[in-house]
């Protein structure tokens, strides 16, 4: 009679999947193995195995001692093909989309989280507004306006051609050369739309297990936000943000065009211009205020798949807003003799609505976070939850450095020599007042954030002293040096500067504010650049003035420059586009919540990947599994479990290393990642391990004080030459966890509790269970079925 099998037997086999973290890497670096096959997905994600291990589930008799190995490589979701190094110019857009999920955490005040997501849509929508009105700036007022409406500026340049008033032709009406140079930002828009809707397809359309997987879980609205059905699924809210976004850019052009015409009609008054004109800047406004209530009207739906797409609002509004824009191109361009252009276009106080309208959108922001902070003041967030509010401040600065620099740099060129706006040696007025403004109070800005600057380098020196005294406690027996305990000790102290990140991003938003709310004052109670403005102040402060003014035109467009150049290199170098594709790791880890035209959330496809393959793996093996997570993939890995059914979480083990959990997610996102969820997420996954460095400027504890955490390991492994190790030891930092012993034996261990977990079923080990269709391969068919099609689209 044969005896019972033991507690590893019965457990059926065990899976290793991997998953690799920002900068992405290749299968045969994963699995140390230079043939690798891949098993599942395409070549945007997929998992990969040996090749020796293709057959392992046919096979568990070969896996006693070690567990399957798998690697799930995800990093062409990021920095894949040339055309995604573009995404760069859209960083303002993915930073504000950050905000949106940086809600504090607070029980019991679902309006509150309502209004704070409402806040951040229309920022979000604001700076839509704002980028295509820049590109207003430049085509149609820099270039169609005011330098083909001048004859020293256009004089010499052919490539305005039959636009020109020195050619004088039919096409150079002012009407009529602002209806040819709106092409431009109607394409930008167009263009916008086309690569969200690609992406939408790519990314939001990937459905996760289906509802009957989850039907011994408790009420989706009881369980937390990531680990509800409809979390990783947003078509429907991108869908419709897609369309109010689409209508805002072609209404910011039509609005120009109608101004600019409206205005010299209300002048010529009697016409019947001026009443079509009247007629169509009331229309204007109401589709306008239609978008914002398309963009207040609805947030996200996460208990459940939100499929239903919004077809009225979809197809028409952006339809309706480019017929609109086609109605004021040809109400523009219709005659108009006496018509002649000069100063700048009419509508140019846009950018300050623009500005104050940001500003107080970010206050109002702050104010609802701070409600809630105050209603829950555990957590651990940044900025004492101030900071969804600063992060979106400072999406509305970088878009105001990018368009700024646009305008400046073009009405630099077009100037000549002269500084844009003094008018001393130009031939046009230049881009708006306010944008000077701007531009020249990024000197004093960078001046400012020098001081903080200078604090954190003398206390990160002080903190490598401190470090060094105490480095020798790690490596007992040893004979010191002081070259070698310096470098651990700097090593260690630069390592903590990410937690002094939040305060310095304060600093920035609080100065940014004030410099902000300054500027807009200036332009308007001056109406003159600063240089000019100050021509009546003392020597000392005018000459400031002009400084500051020409030194902040140069580094607008300079930052603008740095942000296409990098773009260009990343095009065409693809180790630049995977450097680049590391900031897109962290940036679109999250849904498009707030923002359409934001880089696509690459965690809508690698997500569901992960659970399918956890959830399919445990279903036809009877096995366990240890998803083993570095760095971002520990994020990833970490919201897919909270995805799974609980039948399956009890069969999986989680080992995360390098993990921002707690540093960086629990601190910025702490409604859903703060302590509460991580304490969920460990009660629901009892075999979970997480291994840090006090070198690791990423990595870190994410649930102190627990039985979770095993650190610090000791870095580097060696402090000198030993028999193990006969060259010097390198300081690993936040890279090669497995490199350390620690690791294999804590995996080992999660594995061998698993083991006496997880009770012995029918089918384990790769056996057929009685009564269930199996495929060549072993596989169920009716388990592993396909998900039904999205359904078509219905009209409301």
């Amino acid at each position: 009679m044969s005896s019972a099998p033991s507690a590893r037997e019965s457990a059926g086999p065990a899976l290793e999947l991997l998953v690799h973290g920002v900068g992405g890497t290749t299968p045969q670096e994963m699995l140390g193995d230079p043939r690798t096959v891949r098993v599942s997905g395409d070549e945007t994600a997929a998992v990969y195995r040996c090749a020796d291990d293709v057959d392992a589930a046919q096979h568990p008799e070969r896996y006693r001692d070690r567990p399957v190995p798998e690697a799930y490589v995800w990093c062409n979701l990021t920095s894949g093909n040339g055309s995604r190094a573009l995404w760069l110019l859209l960083l303002p857009f993915m930073v504000v989309n950050l905000a949106h999920w940086m809600l504090p955490a607070s029980h019991r005040m679902p309006k509150s989280a309502r209004l704070y997501g409402l806040l951040v849509r229309l920022v979000a929508l604001s700076l839509t507004v704002l980028l295509v009105a820049a590109v207003c700036e430049v085509a149609l007022d820099l270039t169609a306006w005011q330098c083909a409406g001048s004859t020293g500026c256009s004089k010499g340049r052919s490539w305005l051609g039959f636009l020109s008033v020195a050619h004088g032709g039919w096409w150079s009406q002012p009407g009529r050369r602002l209806a040819v140079a709106a092409l431009a930002p109607t394409a930008l828009t167009a263009l916008l739309w086309y690569l969200s809707n690609r992406t939408w397809s790519a990314y939001e359309s990937q459905q996760p297990l289906s509802g009957e997987f989850h039907a011994e879980d408790v009420d989706p609205s009881h369980r937390p936000a990531l680990g509800r059905p409809g979390f990783w699924y947003g078509r429907r809210l991108v869908a419709r943000l897609r369309a109010a976004h689409t209508a805002a850019g072609f209404l910011t052009v039509a609005a120009a065009l109608t101004l600019a015409a409206a205005g010299f009609d209300r002048r010529a008054s009697g016409t019947l211009l001026e009443a079509f004109g009247r007629l169509l800047e009331v229309t204007l406004l109401i589709a306008a205020a239609v978008v914002v209530w398309v963009v207040c009207r609805r947030g996200r739906t996460e208990t459940r798949l939100d499929e239903e797409l919004d077809r009225a609002v979809v197809t028409l509004l952006p339809g309706l807003s480019l017929a609109l824009l086609v109605l004021s191109a040809g109400y523009a361009a219709w005659s108009r003799p006496g018509w002649a252009s000069h100063g700048t276009l009419p509508g140019d106080r846009t950018f300050g609505v623009i500005t104050v309208a940001q500003l107080a959108l970010v206050v109002v922001l702050g104010a609802v976070a701070v409600v809630r902070r105050r209603r829950a003041p555990g957590g651990g967030a940044v900025l004492r939850g101030l900071g969804g509010p600063a992060v979106a401040l400072l999406a509305c600065a970088l878009a105001g450095v990018m368009t700024g620099g646009v305008a400046q740099r073009m009405a630099d060129w077009l100037d000549g020599p002269g500084t844009p706006g003094m008018g001393s040696a130009g031939s046009i007025p230049g881009p708006p007042v306010l944008l000077s403004w701007q531009a020249s109070v990024i000197p004093v800005l960078l001046l400012v954030l020098l001081i903080p600057a200078a604090v954190c380098a003398v206390r990160t020196r002080r903190s490598r002293n401190r470090i060094a005294e105490k480095v020798m406690q790690d490596y007992p027996g040893e004979s010191p040096d002081t070259v070698r305990t310096r470098q651990i000790a700097g090593v260690r102290a630069r390592a903590r500067l990410t937690d002094a990140a939040p305060w310095f991003l304060g600093i920035i938003a609080v100065v940014t504010l004030l410099l902000g709310a300054g500027a807009v004052a200036g332009a308007g109670l001056s109406g003159e650049v600063p240089g000019r403005a100050a021509r009546s102040a003392p020597a000392l402060i005018a000459s400031a003035a002009q400084s500051v003014q020409a030194l902040g035109s140069w580094l607008v467009g300079l930052g603008f420059i740095l942000f296409v150049t990098c773009g260009r290199r990343a095009y065409r170098d693809a180790s630049a586009r995977r450097t680049i594709g590391i900031l897109w790791d962290v940036g679109t880890f999250w849904p498009r919540a707030a923002h359409p035209f934001a880089p696509p959330c690459y965690a809508e496809r690698a997500v569901p990947d992960l659970t399918w393959r956890m959830f399919t793996w445990t279903d036809l093996t009877g096995g366990r599994l240890v998803i083993s997570g570095h760095s971002q993939g520990s994020v990833l890995a970490a919201a897919a479990v909270w995805q799974l059914p609980a039948r399956t979480r009890r069969r999986v083990a989680l080992l995360t290393y390098g993990s921002p959990l707690e540093r960086l997610y629990g601190r910025w996102f702490p409604a859903y990642f703060g302590p509460v969820c991580l304490d969920g997420l460990h009660r629901e996954v009892h075999c979970w391990r997480n291994l840090w460095r006090s070198t690791d400027p990423i990595g870190g504890e994410v649930m102190p004080g627990g039985d979770v955490d095993r650190g610090p390991l000791l870095d580097p492994l060696a402090y000198g030459r030993t028999r193990d190790h006969p060259l010097p030891a390198p300081i690993l930092g936040h890279s090669d966890y497995q490199a350390d012993p620690v690791f294999t034996g804590e995996r080992a261990a999660l594995l061998a509790r698993l083991a006496v977990a997880v009770p012995h079923q029918p089918g384990a080990a790769g056996e057929p269970v009685p009564g269930r269709p199996t495929t060549v391969d072993g596989r169920r068919a009716a388990e592993v079925r396909a998900v039904p099609a999205d359904p078509p689209e219905r009209a409301d």
